[in-house]
């Protein structure tokens, strides 16, 4: 806890918290990091400020403050504007906030929050778990709690926050066209518990009223289609390219061959076409959310 100049506590925010630190894996992002340490170091040293003021007015602790310059710990938005207010940056550390935003989730999810992101069109298919585009922020929390070897705390934030960063695809405009088929098994599990699971369930009913999303429903009796391989997954983009990626074939890589993208998109279409329709799917979620 600290004190600043007109008597008020600000608690040592973010002091403890997982999910902040910066991984020592991920070479990019812990440049961005480091380049945004730099630059509110320097910011500071021509106020005249020593780290443990500069903490003590912006509500951090100076070990916090050392951990940011360094570029060991991810700044968390809030101190980037109150460091700009402090400073008299004039928007210019405040400015940073997107591209710290980014790197706070693991490459990999990056990555693919930025295709989802350029995509007008996505095919899904899963076979175990939910989608994560699906996923509640607490089912999320709890499917990634199963992992082995375990996740350190700091890992499950950087992943549950980065599988929630992308659900901010519903709400682009114009919308993408979202076509989802889950096995039947995928939604009777209780990932996280009862509670946890009825939240996740009306969570499906919810985005399957969207105009743009479909959510179909695969009964486990229907065994002739192709997916028994496991998740298929294609994106379409605006320029006429795509990108998929099936958990048998082509060694679980993105693909781009037209031929291969071909050959996932049969599977799908006929996976879809053996499942549920949208509505009977929303009736058969309905159905399974008062069987809990």
């Amino acid at each position: 806890m600290s004190v600043d100049e007109t008597g008020t506590e600000h608690g040592d925010a973010g002091a403890d918290e997982p999910g902040w630190d910066v991984d020592p894996d991920d070479e990019s992002g812990a440049a961005v990091v480091a380049a945004v340490g730099r630059q509110i170091k320097a910011w500071r040293e021509a106020a005249g400020l020593r780290a443990g003021e500069f903490g003590a007015a912006i509500g951090y602790g100076e070990d916090q403050i050392y951990k940011v310059e360094g570029g060991r710990r991810i700044p968390r938005p809030e101190l980037l504007d109150r460091a700009d207010e402090v400073l008299g940056a004039g928007g210019k550390i405040a400015a940073m906030k997107q591209d710290v935003a980014e790197v706070r989730y693991p490459k990999k999810i990056r990555d693919l929050a930025k295709m989802e992101a350029k995509a007008v069109e996505l095919a899904a298919y899963g076979s175990h778990n939910l989608h994560g585009l699906l996923q509640t922020e607490e089912y999320a929390r709890a499917l990634l709690g199963t992992r082995r070897p375990v996740l350190s705390p700091d890992e499950l934030e950087r992943a549950v926050a980065g599988r929630v960063a992308r659900h901010s695809i519903f709400d682009r405009a114009p919308a993408p066209e979202l076509s989802f088929v889950q096995e039947e098994s995928s939604l009777r599990r209780p990932v996280g518990g009862l509670a946890v699971w009825r939240r996740q369930l009306d969570n499906l009913l919810r985005l399957g009223e969207l105009p743009f999303v479909d959510i179909q429903v695969m009964p486990t009796s229907r065994w002739d289609h192709p997916g028994t391989g496991g998740r298929i997954q294609v994106l379409k983009f605006s320029d006429g390219s795509a990108v998929g990626r099936a958990d048998d074939e082509f060694a679980g890589r993105s693909i781009t061959h037209p031929k291969q993208l071909r050959i996932l998109e049969l599977r799908f279409g006929i996976i879809r076409a053996r499942a549920l329709t949208p509505e009977e799917s929303q009736a058969f979620i309905e159905q399974v959310r008062g069987e809990t």
